[in-house]
């Protein structure tokens, strides 16, 4: 395979790296941005990743506005911040009803606005400007944006229901519909804004992902959703590709690869494919930015770590006995390892004497892959697919039962995005628990703060109103309040000892506050500095987590465990 080099690759005018979180998009778009600019083109980077560190890799403060970028003639760089646009975009929408629904209605609006989805649509907002202004296009020979638009947000774009008054008139729903609303004088931009994603002349996709399973599934479904609707120029970078070995932790690692890599997706094998070599040293400041695609690299010296007696995952278990916890949740993004947390804590409280009702929401059920013996934990499972399909049919059904033609569409797309998706499993949730047969209920995977205040809003209003799109159980009504409860419940955020897992924890976290739901245990996952190892690559990023660690004790006030890297035991064919 070849190393990634943007000089000698085929790009369009526009670039959208994309992947899931920790995969390398920034430093990956900002390396191709360097290069093109030394190489005498004029460029723009423009960043809507919420947990985006351009500034610290440029080590440039930044803002929505270009600014040139010191010792790269050429280079400009922006950085919006989603979170921001998305809360200003609430209130622009919101703000006019204050003074003329009531307050039940106005919370149930503003929890509407306040998931992925809206966040999603904001950051859509402030790229389409230069995805449609034709002085920025001439002004530049290529515009690169870090993190690409989802494919539910581009389907939710293209329906001629998502700019009717329909929206403002059905903010009851227990979904997301409403964030469209009031964008109406935006069509024509977003309009061209898609045509030009679509258009393989202009724009492509760079996809960039890990050697690892859980990176590429997730790449190869972001590839797909993504070309449904129009975006099929993709070209794929594998990022971190160990090429030595010297050691057993180093050996295991590039031994995983070489089978990970191995089983990738023919959907993938397809698209053009490139590499970059895991490095020795982290991508920040201009030397290494400028480093990080050249094939010839410096000789690393070895580094001194310093032994850290880190706490274990034991400490959890502890506090979960005494504290008697009676529903344990392990929260996270995908690929930071929820599952393997949520088996051993299981079955460290079985070997306690506990009986444990284990469950999952992963639709390809890895919970099946662990070799669980005990009788004390009891093993379920939901399939998410067909808990998504029903609560799609439910909604679907009431709607039709009012409305035709593009209402009805947006409604069957509404029912695609994220948040819909964790309310269908969250009622499954609410079924297991209430079943109440063992000590303590470990799900794999918690639902948000958003998702819970979105039931809980969705039906306070619907008593106001006498209608809802969808019903929320009994079932689920009850359960929420038992959730917030201290006493029984713990969610424990699952990370990587890496700059953006642990930024999108952080905003899991704010959305549990919002929803006063307990959480006060951490767990760093994968660490490289839990584990000895003598391989220069691997000490070097064992160095670089020390900082996130650190970070992580703060946030959490010392109740973080920190669990040491391992290899994936799991064997899924990534082709499933």
């Amino acid at each position: 395979m070849e190393m990634y080099d943007p000089l000698t690759s085929a790009l369009t005018h526009y670039l959208f790296f994309t992947g899931k979180g920790g995969v390398g998009k920034t430093t990956t778009a900002t390396a191709t941005a360097v290069r093109l600019a030394d190489a005498g083109q004029r460029v723009m980077i423009v960043s809507t990743d919420p947990a985006s560190n351009l500034q610290d890799v440029f080590e440039t403060e930044l803002t929505n506005k270009p600014t040139p970028i010191a010792g790269v003639p050429g280079l400009d760089a922006a950085n919006f911040d989603p979170v921001v646009a998305a809360s200003e975009y609430r209130e622009s929408v919101v703000g006019p009803y204050r003074q003329v629904l009531p307050s039940a209605a106005i919370e149930n609006m503003e929890e509407q606005l306040s998931g992925s989805c809206t966040v999603e649509i904001a950051s859509f907002n402030e790229f389409s400007k230069f995805l449609t202004d034709s002085a920025i296009s001439k002004t530049y020979d290529f515009i690169i944006f870090d993190t690409a638009p989802t494919g539910h947000a581009l389907r939710m774009l293209q329906l001629p229901s998502a700019w009717r008054n329909y929206l403002d008139e059905n903010q009851q729903g227990a979904s997301c519909l409403g964030q469209l609303a009031g964008l109406g004088d935006k069509k024509a931009t977003y309009e061209k804004a898609v045509e030009t994603l679509n258009d393989p002349t202009q724009t492509t996709l760079m996809l960039v992902t890990r050697p690892q399973r859980a990176s590429l599934i997730e790449t190869r479904r972001a590839s797909s959703e993504l070309a449904q609707i129009g975006m099929e120029n993709q070209q794929l970078i594998i990022n971190g590709i160990m090429t030595s070995a010297n050691d057993a932790p180093s050996n295991t690692i590039l031994s995983q690869q070489k089978d990970d890599l191995s089983q990738m997706s023919e959907q993938l094998k397809q698209l053009p494919q490139t590499m970059i070599p895991l490095r020795a040293y982290n991508v920040t400041g201009l030397d290494h930015i400028r480093l990080l695609l050249q094939g010839v690299q410096p000789k690393i010296a070895p580094v001194e770590l310093e032994k850290i007696k880190f706490p274990v995952l034991d400490d959890i278990v502890t506090d979960l006995i005494q504290q008697d916890k009676k529903i344990v949740f392990t929260m996270g993004k995908g690929g930071v390892g929820k599952t393997t947390i949520a088996v051993k804590l299981a079955e460290k409280l079985a070997a306690r004497g506990k009986t444990v009702r284990l469950t999952t929401t992963d639709p390809a059920d890895h919970l099946n892959l662990f070799k669980i013996t005990t009788a004390k934990i009891k093993v379920s499972h939901i399939d998410e697919k067909q808990v998504l399909k029903d609560y799609q049919a439910e909604v679907l059904t009431k709607a039709r039962e009012t409305m035709t033609g593009d209402n009805v569409a947006y409604i069957a797309e509404d029912l695609r995005s994220p948040c819909t998706q964790e309310i269908a499993i969250f009622r499954a949730f609410a079924d297991i628990v209430a079943q109440d047969d063992s000590d303590i209920v470990v799900i794999d995977t918690a639902p948000t703060g958003h998702t819970l205040l979105l039931l809980d809003s969705t039906q306070n209003y619907a008593q106001e109103v006498k209608r809802t799109t969808g019903e929320v159980p009994q079932s689920v009504i009850d359960l929420l309040p038992r959730l917030q409860d201290v006493r029984q419940t713990e969610i424990i955020t699952v990370t990587l000892p890496e700059t953006t897992p642990i930024y999108e924890s952080l905003r899991l976290e704010v959305d549990l506050d919002r929803a006063q739901i307990p959480h006060k245990w951490w767990v760093v996952n994968q660490s490289m500095l839990a584990m000895e190892t003598f391989n220069p690559f691997l000490q070097a990023r064992a160095e670089n987590e020390v900082e996130w660690i650190e970070k992580v004790k703060q946030v959490s006030h010392d109740h973080y465990v920190v669990e040491p890297w391992q290899v994936n035991f799991e064997q899924v064919n990534l082709t499933v």
